[in-house]
């Protein structure tokens, strides 16, 4: 808490402790999609996609709408064959015709879609990885969520993602679940309506529809694995990436199975092993932000990771309008309470959670 002590009044400023959203820093992961990039506006007007959540204004339920539409393209198909060149757009003229994918196909088109409107979202594969059980190989994304300064677990595949209490969860967190109780406190729900599923169809080693419990799709989050590099859609075909791999205790002490044999990457330079859970959970469009209380002004410095930065906004709480203003931000001191709120914009126009700044005298 600082403070400072105004002239012969004695009026001291105080920057009382606010309940603001946790910055973690990003080290693991490299490069951004660029969404000036043409690509995007051929993508965006070549589906019509604005049309896909028209009119809907929270974030989240976009997000959905949009993995809806995907799901609905797209059919599932693993067996193949699947035309086409792999790129966004020629996954989805060829599903157009009838054609179906497998679930990097779907990882790779949601890739694309959420990034488009601005939705930071990176690939990952995941598998059950059991010795002598249950094998195979599974690929979804993770979108970074700002209502809820959270990434969580999207699967275009099959349409679904898991939450606990009402909050959508991340890949690790479904996987915390499992490992701790076999997902028996968290919901699988499918849908733009987030319908509650016990069971769900899934697809066996063969590419056979089956249904799969809700503790069978948790199962495949054991083992994870992210893109170290998340510009696929703008570099493709020619994208390239190391995986980064979470190294806690029970990876130490377990094998990743994948194809009767410990998964391909283990000890080779396609791999980065990640120690520290904040660095997979890093924290995109968040401010982190320092107040020093000199006199009678204030001195708000603000920093943020924003892919495809556009501008800082700044509001005074008792009026809620919303105005650009720099990263350093001089504040006289003159009233009783000062209090502002502060947010990144990105080129989409997305915003980011809330930073609030609330200074008091007493």
């Amino acid at each position: 808490m600082f403070l400072a002590t105004i002239g012969c009044r004695q009026k001291t400023y105080y920057n009382e402790k606010t309940d603001n959203p946790g910055f973690r820093e990003n080290t693991a992961f490299a490069s951004f999609e660029d969404i000036t990039s043409p690509k995007f506006d051929s993508l965006r007007l070549k589906y019509q996609l604005d049309t896909v959540f028209h009119g809907e204004q929270d974030e989240f339920k976009r997000i959905l709408l949009l993995r809806n539409w995907i799901s609905s393209i797209i059919k599932i198909n693993d067996p193949g064959p699947h035309p086409g060149d792999g790129s966004a757009e020629s996954i989805l003229d060829f599903a157009l015709k009838g054609n179906g994918y497998n679930c990097g196909y779907f990882t790779q088109v949601q890739n694309a879609v959420m990034n488009a409107y601005g939705y930071v979202t990176r690939c990952l594969g995941a598998g059950p990885g059991v010795k002598g059980g249950l094998d195979g190989h599974h690929a979804m994304n993770e979108i970074w969520l700002n209502k809820y300064n959270k990434w969580f677990l999207s699967d275009a595949k099959y349409n679904h993602h898991f939450e606990k209490n009402g909050i959508p969860l991340s890949a690790l967190e479904v996987r915390d679940e499992y490992l701790k109780n076999k997902a028996t406190d968290i919901v699988l729900v499918g849908g733009a309506n987030r319908l509650p599923l016990e069971f769900d169809e899934g697809t066996d080693s063969k590419g056979r529809i089956v249904k799969v419990s809700r503790a069978g799709f948790a199962q495949w989050y054991t083992w994870l694995e992210w893109d170290n590099v998340n510009n696929r859609y703008t570099t493709w075909p020619s994208f390239k990436s190391k995986l980064n791999m979470y190294r806690d205790d029970y990876f130490k002490s377990h094998t990743w199975i994948w194809d009767g044999k410990p998964h391909w990457a283990y000890n080779t330079a396609n791999v980065n092993y990640i120690d520290s859970r904040t660095a997979i959970e890093w924290t995109p469009n968040t401010i982190h932000g320092n107040v020093v209380i000199k006199g009678n002004e204030a001195k708000i410095e603000l920093s943020s990771i924003t892919p495809n930065f556009k501008e800082y906004q700044m509001a005074d709480a008792s009026s809620g309008k919303w105005d650009k203003c720099d990263s350093v931000v001089n504040l006289p001191l003159n009233k009783k309470t000062e209090e502002r709120v502060f947010r990144v914009v990105n080129l989409a126009n997305v915003t980011g959670p809330e930073y609030k700044v609330l200074i008091s005298s007493r």
